[in-house]
């Protein structure tokens, strides 16, 4: 009788569970996927995404289609979020459900990227590599955090009074060296072969954004894993002979500067860093695992920080070009404030507060991140009677809300005066909301060096604006000033091209950079 009832029990389970199975199903495709341009068989909307400046295709489809787009490549959903309300909605309200990644093949096995925060999949890893982070920025010295800047910034400063004709390179260099000093303790110095560091970092970066992570970053292995037990010689395999020449450079960098900071530790020779720190506190040997999480850790640091300081710096001299008059009344300020004979300190911030508003603006117009870095559904979901199915890969649109005019008004203009209270600027117009909450992540996945990489781009900005004027190349024959030429070749970053720009000292240069800088005793 008992086997009679289990068996029963077992049919009853196995009926209600298919009839459920129905129901999901049914009501899966009763609520409609967001709306997108019609796939091609198979290929999906492959040829829809192009690789070049792709946030632009992005927002012509939200002018089309609305707040939420849906397209797939070989069947992997694809939903760009193109309004403040739905970001906000999705990736902040329901962070528990958007904080992972997307579970590829390619980038984060195959190229060997998987051990960076930004690509690693929301669990225990990503968890140890946060805290290891904010532990470090909590522990981290704020004043000598500040002089490794300023002296950062003064060395800046002196190499493009040298060599204005280099001054992209320059500020490349500006960026990679802070974090490079502040992650391993290693300085970039001309001759020594630091910048073989430098080199690591632009062509990781590179490599990720142009090459591996292209057209959404999806690759048939993503879709058919099976495809990566396949020889790199047979037809069709030849994503693995990329895969292996990317991945030597990826681990490079990983490896190179990690071996380095060990081996400065163990000789006593260190500088203060996120590395040493680490490995001298425990007084023990550390696990594999804590070495692998602090390397890794390390790593994510590195990569992430030096292509936003970048961008942000190449927009700002852009916006000079154009917008004379908003750097005559920068300059204004800033010799009013400092008596034209220092250069700014972080100190200062809040005494410049027009500084701080070409700063946000430069975040804001420029859009370092178009389309920020890519979440994953970590299930099913609906938002407004839209299907989001789980795994699908979701973009948050920041160039479409950073340029949208009911929240700036006038978006294509370089404005700093949106981000001037009434008290500051006299007008009586209300300040403008703050560009740094989309530019800088959303929910469990926001940047953990955000104040680094702010406090890095403001203080180039006020320094170069105390030393240099900032002026467009005049032709030698018709003396006319040259129109630059932009060139956006990045597919992730909105970092434009090498431009011509003269930059010319101010008369006070010479006194300014003779001073040694505050944090000459870093």
């Amino acid at each position: 009788m008992s086997a009679i009832v289990s068996y029963s029990l077992l049919g009853a389970i196995a009926s209600a569970s298919i009839v459920f199975a129905w129901y999901c199903q049914r009501r899966a495709l009763a609520v409609p996927l967001p709306p997108g341009p019609r796939p091609w068989p198979i290929l999906g909307n492959l040829k829809d995404l192009r690789p070049e400046q792709p946030w632009l295709t992005a927002s012509q489809w939200a002018r089309k289609y609305g707040s939420i787009v849906y397209v797939h490549v070989l069947g992997k959903g694809i939903i760009y979020l193109n309004t403040e309300e739905a970001v906000s909605d999705i990736m902040e309200k329901r962070t528990t459900i958007y904080s992972d990644k997307p579970e590829l093949i390619m980038l984060p096995e195959l190229c060997g990227a998987g051990n960076m925060l930004a690509f690693t999949g929301y669990g225990d890893s990503v968890l140890r590599q946060r805290s290891l982070m904010t532990h470090f920025m909590n522990q981290m010295n704020i004043e000598q955090g500040h002089h490794l800047l300023e002296f950062s910034v003064h060395g800046l400063a002196t190499r493009v009074l040298a060599n204005p004709d280099h001054c992209f390179k320059h500020i490349r260099q500006y960026a990679a060296g802070i974090v490079l000093r502040i992650v391993y303790g290693i300085e970039l110095r001309e001759g020594d072969g630091s910048l073989k560091y430098l080199d690591l970092v632009e062509r990781t970066t590179s490599l990720l954004a142009n090459q591996i992570t292209a057209r959404g970053g999806i690759w048939a292995v993503d879709i058919f894993p099976f495809l990566k037990h396949l020889p790199a010689w047979f037809p069709g395999a030849g994503f693995k002979h990329k895969a292996a020449l990317w991945r030597e450079t990826v681990d490079a960098l990983r490896e190179l500067p990690w071996a380095a900071v060990k081996a400065n530790v163990a000789s006593g020779t260190a500088s203060p860093s996120f590395c040493s720190m680490f490995l001298n506190q425990s007084g023990r040997p550390l696990t594999a695992q804590e070495e692998l999480d602090i390397k890794n850790s390390a790593n994510s640091m590195y990569t992430a920080s030096m292509d936003t300081t970048a961008a942000v710096a190449s927009h700002f001299l852009l916006a000079m070009l154009f917008y004379p008059g908003i750097m005559r009344r920068a300059q204004q300020e800033l010799d009013h404030v400092l008596g034209g004979n220092r250069l700014p300190t972080l100190a200062d911030r809040g005494r410049l507060p027009f500084i701080d508003a070409i700063f946000e603006e430069s975040l804001r117009w420029g859009c370092p991140m178009p389309l920020g870095l890519p979440h994953a559904a970590m299930e099913d979901d609906e938002y407004k009677g839209m299907r989001i199915p789980k795994g699908s890969i979701v973009f948050a649109n920041i160039w479409n809300i950073l340029r949208d005019e009911n929240i700036y008004p006038n978006p294509d203009i370089f404005e700093p005066e949106r981000f001037l209270d009434k008290s500051q600027d006299g007008s009586r117009h209300q300040r403008q909301r703050d560009p740094r909450p989309y530019v800088f992540g959303f929910g469990r996945r926001r940047c953990p060096a955000t104040h680094l990489v702010e406090s890095s781009g403001w203080l180039l900005i006020a320094t170069m604006l105390s030393v240099f004027d900032i002026l467009r190349v005049v032709d030698p024959i018709t003396r006319h000033p040259i129109e630059p030429q932009i060139i956006f070749e990045n597919c992730a970053f909105r970092t434009p091209s090498e431009f011509k720009v003269n930059i010319r000292p101010r008369p006070t240069a010479g006194i300014l950079l003779s001073q040694p800088p505050f944090g000459s005793s870093v």
